[in-house]
């Protein structure tokens, strides 16, 4: 059974979401703060977090932050407002996703379920190199020059998909359908992880020689005459 820890000082709001996430068949561990968060995610290492951002003390980007800096986990942030700087906070820290207040528990279970399955997924996918970059879905291991990328569920995702469609011009669109599963949503989700993501992988992030931008469409992997390999089944 996957563990959701679930970070919410309003106890109305974290009893009826763990509510929401049992009956779908998680087991929940509750925390009140950051502190006790961590605590229990070093006990017991959730599959998923679903995290408030404003929490009493250590705010839900600290928690975040830390919480990574243990190893990828997925994380789905509770905005109260629907401020694009609090969503955009929010994904900067490597957020896979967020629901913003008041929300339907329905819809984070949701949510819950499709950022869980899309990692379960990517952990099938074949190993893919390019410009010397290796991606392993089954370690969920990203290297570049034999150095390891310390990339979020997202990035990992999104670099995969560019990286197997390289040479292809992809639209912001298409991203958030394949690599977020979203029919529809907020592009500037797209927009953040691509920036996140050169600010990873390129020499120059002002001057991206991999992820290029496609005006008027989206983006594209090129790895030009840097291209060392392709997809291995191995």
């Amino acid at each position: 059974m996957q563990n959701i820890l679930v970070v919410d000082d309003d106890p109305t709001v974290a009893e009826v979401v763990t509510g929401y996430l049992e009956r779908a068949g998680f087991a929940v561990t509750p925390a009140a703060d950051g502190p006790e968060a961590l605590r229990q995610a070093a006990d017991r290492r959730p599959d998923l977090v679903v995290l408030d951002l404003m929490l009493p003390g250590m705010d839900g980007l600290e928690v975040c932050r830390k919480l990574r800096a243990d190893g990828p986990v997925p994380v789905i942030m509770l905005t109260a407002r629907g401020d694009e700087d609090d969503r955009i906070l929010g994904l900067e820290v490597g957020a896979d996703d967020y629901v913003t207040k008041p929300f339907s528990p329905r819809e984070l279970v949701l949510r819950v379920e499709s950022v869980l399955r899309r990692a379960a997924l990517q952990h099938q996918g074949p190993r893919v190199q390019a410009a010397g970059i290796s991606l392993d879905p089954e370690a969920r291991r990203a290297t570049k020059a034999g150095t390891e990328l310390a990339l979020t569920l997202r990035e990992f995702d999104l670099l995969a998909h560019l990286m197997l469609h390289r040479g292809q011009a992809l639209s912001r669109e298409r991203l958030m359908h394949d690599v977020w599963g979203w029919e529809f949503g907020d592009l500037s989700t797209v927009t953040v992880h691509v920036r996140r993501l050169r600010g990873k992988i390129e020499d120059d992030p002002a001057r991206p020689r991999l992820i290029q931008t496609v005006w008027g469409v989206g983006y594209r992997f090129d790895a030009g005459r840097l291209d060392e390999g392709g997809v291995s089944h191995a």
